[in-house]
């Protein structure tokens, strides 16, 4: 979770967190103004076209103009990060676990693709396996999986947010379950919130990073990356440097080097 810049604007963000799941103020905002513009450019639009526009037809999206495209850094920079990864090691499958079904899509262009997931898409694509799984219960066997991949997933398992069971120790069994079915010299690329250690419930977890390699205490860390509080991606890192961020990404490679 983000932290802005004041106290003022953390108590705004605060009631504003609480409010805007059944009421988004800002968005409304945003949305009466945005209809000043939507009727300037529908008269304007009439004037310029003869083509006809049937009232029964308008669709208005409000909240387009931007003079960025909004991004989530995050995904972003962990999904390129996974992609470029499978396609630099060539593994004969890849398994990924609740990270996002584009991802699972992309990668099944490229290498035959496994996704688990609570929440299972119904979709039917070439090299692409879907299977519903829990990820405190992964349906897989020990040590099965030579390529596996679970983004920003961890941070949420216990928490009921999804519809999973309420469980403290649910991101324990599910790190405990993807060292498990990683096979040996497997890889695994796993990212969640870093920072300083913190629980906002319902949403997340951020976790300190050492944290995070000694849930992995089987697995050998190889490479670590991060995308910080700005936005920047880091490659190629320290994972004791970001363990102050208020909501970093930190971007795990490890790989197993022996078993329990």
């Amino acid at each position: 979770m983000k932290k802005l810049d004041n106290k003022t604007k953390n108590t705004f963000y605060f009631f504003y967190r609480i409010i805007e799941p059944v009421f988004d103020p800002i968005k409304f905002i945003n949305g009466v103004i945005g209809y000043l513009w939507f009727i300037k450019d529908f008269i304007k639009y009439r004037l310029l076209s003869k083509e006809k526009i049937r009232l029964c037809n308008l669709f208005p999206q409000l909240h387009d103009k931007k003079i960025v495209t909004p991004f989530d850094a995050h995904y972003f920079f962990q999904q390129l990060w996974v992609f470029e990864e499978v396609l630099k090691n060539k593994p004969q499958s890849h398994t990924d676990v609740a990270s996002s079904y584009e991802l699972s899509g992309y990668l099944s262009k490229i290498v035959p693709t496994k996704f688990i997931d609570y929440r299972p898409i119904e979709t039917n694509l070439k090299n692409l396996e879907i299977i519903r799984g829990d990820i405190t219960k992964l349906p897989v066997d020990d040590s099965k999986v030579e390529s596996l991949s679970c983004l920003h997933v961890v941070e949420h398992i216990g928490l009921g947010r999804y519809g999973d069971s309420l469980d403290p120790e649910g991101f324990e069994k599910a790190t405990a379950e993807l060292s498990r079915v990683l096979s040996q010299h497997g890889n695994l690329y796993f990212s969640t919130p870093i920072g300083k250690e913190n629980l906002y419930f319902n949403a997340h977890r951020v976790f300190n990073p050492k944290k995070i390699i000694n849930l992995f205490n089987e697995l050998e860390l190889v490479s670590f990356n991060v995308v910080d509080d700005d936005g920047k991606f880091v490659e190629n890192t320290k994972p004791e440097k970001y363990d102050n961020l208020n909501y970093g990404c930190g971007m795990f490679h490890f790989r197993k080097i022996r078993e329990k």
